[in-house]
């Protein structure tokens, strides 16, 4: 994803969403593995995060253990505004 692209998301609401996975090792079902995965996603839905999800299961052989969520906006619309005026100091 480009600096600009990711830009634009970020302005259309997409946060940073961080999710720790644990999920059951294919050899060693008894044991639990982490996975942390990083992405720009949409607060409350979370359609990136959902897909991903979607394709882990579909896909890979460790079954699905638990996943916690956290999401952070980094920068909303309301947070830009024109500036005015600017003030150098040598």
């Amino acid at each position: 994803m480009t600096t600009a692209t990711s830009f634009r998301r970020r302005l259309e609401g997409y946060g940073l969403t961080t999710a720790e996975i644990l999920y059951h090792l294919p050899d060693h079902p008894h044991l639990l593995q982490v996975f942390v995965w990083q992405e720009l996603d949409l607060f409350p839905n979370f359609p990136e995060l959902k897909r991903f999800l979607s394709f882990w299961q579909k896909t890979l052989d460790g079954p699905l253990h638990s996943v916690k969520v956290c999401h952070s906006r980094l920068i909303k619309p309301a947070e830009l505004r024109a500036v005015g005026a600017e003030f150098r100091l040598h």
